[in-house]
């Protein structure tokens, strides 16, 4: 017999296996002894809003039967070596779907990628963080697997208009992840193992017979009446095939100046733009489970979101977190030497001693009137100008500017910085000097309201990082609603978050799922 049942549970219950299987057990009054019961858990999510911390539970029983796999992890995947092929740009989570849906739909997927493999990507990111020397071509962005791969590794979207959310957790789990994700309500699958699943994907691209070139980039279109036709690449090779998908990430700066020199439309976009907020794991979990100590060993690191409409010089604009990290690191970004970008990392065990979240502030395209002159390039200018001088301000290296928290709020220079998890070393600096006021002014004013939401947030325990400057694209690449071709150039198929559609792993993947569906339906030869 088999029935679903809803509990709420303590943490040592949810998370102690033995203990849970007891639970279940006693909640049903049938002993352990006198059948053979097993529970397994298919929904999971921790209430913290009240002083005990709950967490809720979507539990199936299996009472004298066989429990049977939470799903099939097998990956049959049919050969297209000889089948038509379409082009894909970008080897993060959208080409990496994109490739495998392409297959399953009976296509063959060549898949471009300017940095290196999800291994040798390590070696430019020790130099990036121990000799400040960033690789235009494999960084934290550019490389397989794109910027979650070694930037943190979350599952969780609200989107679910582009595809089915589970469909994709569950290519995951069929290439390495652990069911898990299949059951926590915030996923996570962790820097530490997400390259040898993202190695699982390519290897189940190659078997099947699609192609995966690598240190390879895209330096131009080819087009013939006002169809996209195929790429060339940097060392002059032609490639062509059905069509093209554009999955390039939201810092490939060199294929919006390329889209725009090709006179393809593309549009300016606002994004946001602030800073690294660095607190103690201890503290965070303090304020958000209410301990007097420590969390214990059953509760994972906490998490936060925060939001707050700031008004200044008579605009209102969000200020909120982004991509909060809990027991994470703060990573260097940048993807050209002359620039400071930072972002954040957690491990799948997220047991660094530090919390870290994007605060950023809302930056819409009438708040950038002296980069209009740069047209659908505006956004990205700015945000570029901004990284520079965020470079300049460290040192002209990778050393991050940084300032205590509550220092910044009251526009005093810190005489002492923390303890960071930010390997390349940070450096105090008035943050009001390298932000533009219409950010900086606004920061300050969330962070005051963040420390009422969340008392003790609010500290000079805590310090800003700068900058965070790529939380999405400052470009959007137009396409038709329903289609996702775009408009005007026929057979290119702007995708993810390079385009300005999607943010984040899965919302991603699910995209680039939905651009391979369209492409092969309206171009393969019935």
């Amino acid at each position: 017999m088999k029935k679903e049942i809803q509990l709420q549970l303590t943490p040592q219950q949810a998370y102690d296996e033995v203990v849970f299987q007891q639970t279940v057990s006693k909640k049903l009054g049938v002993s352990l002894q006198d059948s053979k019961i097993q529970a397994r858990q298919i929904k999971r999510s921790i209430d913290a809003r009240g002083r005990q911390v709950k967490v809720n539970v979507t539990a199936e029983v299996f009472i004298d039967e066989q429990v049977p796999p939470m799903l099939d992890a097998s990956k049959p995947y049919q050969n297209v070596s000889n089948a038509e092929q379409i082009i894909i740009v970008g080897a993060g989570p959208a080409g990496m779907f994109a490739a495998l849906r392409a297959i399953e739909l009976g296509v063959k997927p060549i898949l471009i990628e300017r940095g290196s493999d999800v291994r040798a990507r390590r070696r430019d990111l020790a130099a990036i963080n121990k000799d400040h020397i960033v690789n235009p071509e494999s960084n934290y962005c550019f490389g397989e697997g794109g910027a979650g791969t070694y930037s943190d590794g979350k599952l969780y979207t609200r989107s679910k208009k582009r595809g089915d959310i589970r469909r994709i957790m569950e290519i995951f789990v069929a290439h390495g992840a652990t069911e898990e994700i299949l059951v926590d309500a915030h996923p996570h699958i962790g820097t530490n193992k997400l390259p040898k699943i993202v190695t699982e994907l390519r290897e189940s691209i190659i078997q099947a017979g699609g192609e995966v070139l690598f240190n390879t980039k895209v330096v131009d279109f080819i087009l013939e009446d006002n169809e996209m036709k195929g790429v060339v690449t940097h060392d002059g090779e032609k490639i062509l095939g059905l069509g093209v998908i554009l999955a390039t990430g939201h810092s490939a700066r060199d294929i919006y100046h390329l889209l725009h020199q090709k006179k393809i439309l593309i549009e300016a976009k606002p994004f946001a733009l602030g800073v690294r907020i660095e607190h103690s794991q201890n503290l965070i979990d303090k304020i958000q489970y209410h301990c007097e100590v420590d969390r214990g060993p059953y509760l994972p690191a906490s998490s936060y979101s925060l939001v707050h409409q700031s008004k200044f010089k008579g605009q209102q604009r969000g200020v909120f977190s982004f991509c909060m990290c809990p027991g994470g690191f703060i990573v260097p970004s940048a993807t050209a030497p002359g620039e400071l970008v930072v972002n954040g990392m957690s491990p799948s065990r997220r047991d660094s001693k530090f919390a870290n979240s994007g605060i950023v502030v809302s930056v819409e395209l009438e708040d950038l009137p002296q980069y209009a002159k740069h047209g659908p390039l505006a956004a990205m200018m700015f945000q570029a100008e901004v990284e520079k001088k965020a470079w300049i301000s460290g040192g002209s290296t990778q050393t991050a500017p940084a300032q205590r928290m509550v220092d910044f709020v009251n526009r005093k220079q810190s005489q002492s910085l923390l303890d960071t998890s930010y390997q390349p070393g940070l450096k105090s600096v008035n943050m009001h000097e390298v932000l533009p006021d219409f950010i900086s002014n606004r920061l300050a004013d969330g962070f005051r309201a963040f420390g009422n939401k969340m008392k003790g947030y609010f500290t000079n325990e805590s310090q800003l990082i700068g900058v965070e400057s790529r939380t999405s694209s400052p470009v959007r690449i137009p396409r038709d609603k329903e289609s996702f071709e775009h408009p005007i150039v026929k057979r290119l198929y702007p995708c993810a978050e390079g385009a300005g559609y999607a943010g984040g792993i899965v919302s991603a993947a699910m995209d680039g799922e939905r651009c391979a569906e369209r492409l092969i339906g309206e171009y393969l030869k019935k």
